[in-house]
């Protein structure tokens, strides 16, 4: 059994490179990089690093699927979303898709982030536009000219972070976990 598995799906990049992000800070070799849509098969590991592309504020059912069949583990989540930075619906994104962990595991917290999206989208919006609609679409627009760049340095820099606080969360719950059975003579 492996002590930690990164586990993404990724359509246009994106998630693999906060992948890769969070796998080279995880310490130690017993770890692995697994695209969830290959057919390597899975191993077992300790910890599990999920990452997904949000379409329509959730992960896909082949992620879903695959979050809701384990047990007794720890799952940190991370994904990439074509619209801006918005705690709000990162929370929201968070909250539908950590709804797949069955209560025996540990949950250790999501890292969502601000990814670009394929050109056809913004021909979409650009079709889409009319005059009852301009600002919202120019909006979509902007938003979407602005997702070119992401992620970026700083949403690494970010993906580090946040796999670090999860080392030291998991630190944490050891910690506990030992203190709680030592019996003291």
């Amino acid at each position: 059994m492996l002590e930690y598995l990164v586990l993404y799906e990724s359509r246009s990049g994106n998630t693999k490179k906060i992948a890769a992000a969070i796998f080279s800070n995880l310490p130690g070799n017993s770890k692995d990089l697994i695209d969830i849509t290959t057919d390597k098969s899975i191993p077992e590991a300790k910890v599990y690093f999920i990452g997904f592309c949000v379409n329509c504020g959730t992960c896909s059912m082949e992620v879903s699927d695959f979050i809701n069949g384990l047990g007794g583990k720890r799952i940190a989540l991370f994904g990439t979303c074509g619209m801006g930075d918005s705690p709000d619906y990162y929370k929201a994104i968070e909250k539908s898709v950590n709804a797949w962990i069955e209560n025996d595991n540990d949950y250790l917290g999501a890292f969502i982030c601000q990814g670009k999206m394929p050109r056809k989208v913004r021909e979409k919006y650009e079709s889409m536009r009319a005059p009852e609609n301009e600002a919202q679409m120019d909006m979509y627009i902007r938003n979407f000219d602005e997702a070119l760049t992401h992620p970026d340095s700083l949403d690494i820099e970010h993906a580090k972070v946040f796999t670090q606080k999860c080392l030291k969360k998991l630190d944490e719950m050891d910690g506990e976990f030992k203190t709680r059975n030592t019996t003291q003579y």
